[in-house]
C-alpha cells in the first residue's frame, strides 16, 4: 500500500461560496505531508471532510483510505479507523487532569467501570512518547500551550492513530515549543505514523516535509516531492499565490517622520491576577508617519505595555504619563484612547478583536458606531456603504458585506479588524502580532497596507514575535526584557542577533 490516503475530486460548498472544487489529494504511507496555500484555500475545510467534522453527504467525492472507500458521517466514525485531528483551537477540558483529557471520550473501563489505575498508567505511557515530563495529575489549565499540544497528540497516539492531522501546530508556540514538535514529527515517521501539517510557516514546511501539497481558490494546484528536490521557498510562494513574491516585505519610499505624535514615559503597571508588575519604568515615543516596532521574548511585557496606553482595559494598577502632539492626555479607558486618536489591534482577534457571529458591516463599524448614528438610530445605509468602501479599499474577499466574519478566512478577519480601526480615523494604530496565523501572501497584503497608512501620515506601532518582520518593517525598534525597554535600535543597527542579545540580557 503505497498510499495510506487518495481524496478524489472532493467538493464542498458553503452557501455563496464553492470551498472545495474538484480537490485530489494523496498521502503516502509513513511520510509527513504539509498542506499549504493562503487563508481561505481550502486547507482546513479539506481536513474537516477527511476527519468527518464535514460527513459524507455534505461534500462530493471519494475518500479511500487504506484501500478502502470511507463514508464518515462523524469524527467518531475516522477516529475508529485509526485518523485523528488536532485543530487550531485546542479540545481539550481545562479543569480536569492530564490523564483524564488523555482518555477523554475513549475511556478505559473494567467492570462497568472506569479504571483510573490504568488510565494514570497508560496516559504516563502515552505522555513519555510526545516527551512530557509531567504529573498527569495536574489540572491542563495550568500548563503552557506547547505542553497542551503535546498533550494533544498523546491523546490522538492513545487511539492507536494511523495518520495524525496538525491544523497550524506551531501557531501559537515559542520557537523552542515549535523545533520540539517538529522533532516530535520526526520520531513518530520512525514508528510508521503518517502526518498531514497545515502550516503557513514555509521554513517549517521545508524543514520537516516529504511532501507539500498547494491548495488556492480551492483546487489543487500541484504538489512538491523532497526526494525531486522541488520544496524549495520560492516554488511554494509561487505556487500558493500565483505569482513569484521575490521581496517579503515590500519596499516603503525613504522619508522623514514628522514630530512626535505619542509620547510614553515612566509607565509601570501591576497586574493584580498574577501579582506582578507586567511593564516596569517604561518610556518611548512615536513620530508622525514612522512604523515603530516593539520586540522582545514571550512574557516580555509588549502586549502589557501596549492595553497600558489603551486605556488600561484589563484594569492594572497604572502610572506614568502619555502625550500626543504634545498634550498629556488621560486615558483611564479605551473609550478615551479612541478619542484622542489611538486604535488597538489585537493579537487575539477571534476572542477579543472580532465578534465572529456577527457580520462584516457590523464589526467594521463596531468602534465608531457614533459617527454612523442620530437620535440612538444607527444609519444602516451609511454602515454599508462604509462597510463596502473598506471591503474595496483593503481587498477584504467576501461574497458579501453581510458575510458572517466567522466565514472568513485568517487573514480577511485581521483585514476586517484592521478596517474596523482604521473607521476611528486613528493617528497612531497598534497592531498586535498583525500576521499571526495568515499566509504569506496575506501577509504581503498586510505589509502593502501598512506601508500606504504610512504615506497618508498615519503612525503605527508594531508588536511581533517574528523578527525578520519587525527588522523588514520597522523604521526604529524598541527591545523589551522582563516588562521594561532594554534598548532601541535604528533600521541599519538592527538585526536578529542584536535584538535577541538584548531580549535575553
Amino acid at each position: 500500500m503505497e498510499h495510506i490516503l487518495e481524496m478524489r475530486n472532493i467538493t464542498k460548498d458553503f452557501p455563496g461560496v464553492r470551498a472545495l472544487d474538484q480537490v485530489n489529494f494523496a498521502v503516502k504511507s509513513g511520510e509527513i505531508h504539509c498542506l499549504v496555500g493562503e487563508n481561505g484555500a481550502g486547507k482546513s475545510t479539506l481536513m474537516k471532510v477527511l476527519s468527518g467534522v464535514y460527513g459524507s453527504k455534505e461534500y462530493t467525492g471519494d475518500i479511500v483510505f487504506m484501500d478502502d472507500v470511507q463514508n464518515f458521517s462523524c469524527i467518531r466514525d475516522s477516529e475508529a479507523k485509526g485518523i485523528a485531528i488536532i485543530h487550531q483551537e485546542l479540545a481539550l477540558i481545562p479543569e480536569l487532569s492530564i490523564y483524564e483529557n488523555v482518555f477523554l471520550g475513549h475511556e478505559i473501563h473494567k467492570g462497568g467501570f472506569i479504571d483510573w489505575n490504568e488510565t494514570i498508567t497508560q496516559s504516563k505511557k502515552y505522555l513519555k512518547m510526545v516527551n512530557l515530563d509531567v504529573d498527569t495529575e495536574q489540572k491542563v489549565v495550568n500548563l503552557g500551550v506547547g505542553q497542551q499540544q503535546l498533550i494533544e497528540i498523546a491523546k490522538a497516539l492513545s487511539k492507536d492513530v494511523k495518520l495524525l492531522i496538525l491544523d497550524e501546530p506551531t501557531a501559537a508556540l515559542t520557537d523552542e515549543e515549535s523545533e520540539n514538535l517538529l522533532v516530535l514529527l520526526k520520531t513518530l515517521k520512525k514508528e510508521n505514523v503518517t502526518s498531514i501539517m497545515i502550516s503557513h510557516k514555509i521554513k517549517e514546511v521545508i524543514e520537516v516535509a516529504d511532501t507539500v501539497t498547494v491548495l488556492r481558490d480551492g483546487k489543487t494546484i500541484c504538489s512538491l516531492s523532497k526526494e525531486k528536490d522541488e520544496i524549495k521557498s520560492q516554488i511554494i510562494i509561487k505556487n500558493m499565490v500565483g505569482r513569484e513574491i521575490n521581496d517579503v516585505f515590500p519596499k516603503r519610499k525613504p522619508k522623514e517622520p514628522g514630530d512626535i505624535i505619542l509620547e510614553v514615559a515612566n509607565i509601570n503597571s501591576f497586574n493584580h491576577e498574577i501579582g506582578r508588575q507586567v511593564v516596569k519604568d517604561s518610556s518611548f515615543f512615536v513620530r508622525k508617519g514612522e512604523v515603530v516596532g516593539i520586540a522582545g521574548l514571550m512574557g516580555a511585557g509588549r502586549t502589557e505595555l501596549s492595553l497600558s496606553i489603551f486605556g488600561n482595559p484589563l484594569g492594572y494598577n497604572m502610572t506614568g504619563d502619555v502625550f500626543i502632539e504634545g498634550k498629556k492626555v488621560n486615558l483611564r479607558h479605551p473609550k478615551d484612547a479612541i478619542k484622542n486618536g489611538l486604535a488597538y489591534v489585537t493579537e487575539d482577534r477571534k476572542g477579543n478583536g472580532l465578534i465572529l457571529i456577527q457580520d462584516v458591516k457590523q464589526n467594521i463599524s463596531l468602534a465608531n458606531l457614533g459617527a454612523l448614528s442620530k437620535y440612538a438610530y444607527i444609519n444602516m445605509n451609511e454602515e454599508v456603504k462604509i462597510a463596502n468602501e473598506y471591503r474595496d479599499s483593503i481587498n477584504i474577499k467576501t461574497p458579501s458585506i453581510e458575510q458572517k466574519v466567522q466565514n472568513l478566512s485568517g487573514g480577511n478577519q485581521q483585514k476586517v479588524s484592521l478596517a474596523k480601526w482604521l473607521f476611528t480615523s486613528p493617528k497612531v494604530l497598534i497592531l498586535d502580532e498583525p500576521t499571526r496565523g495568515i499566509d504569506v501572501g496575506a501577509k504581503y497584503e498586510i505589509y502593502t497596507l501598512i506601508n500606504a497608512l504610512i504615506e497618508q501620515g498615519l503612525s503605527i506601532i508594531m508588536i511581533s514575535s517574528e523578527l525578520p518582520e519587525v527588522i523588514g518593517m520597522s523604521d526604529r525598534i524598541y527591545v523589551m526584557n522582563e516588562g521594561h525597554i532594554a534598548g532601541v535600535l535604528s533600521r541599519a543597527e538592527a538585526t536578529q542577533e542584536r535584538i535577541m542579545e538584548i531580549a535575553t540580557d
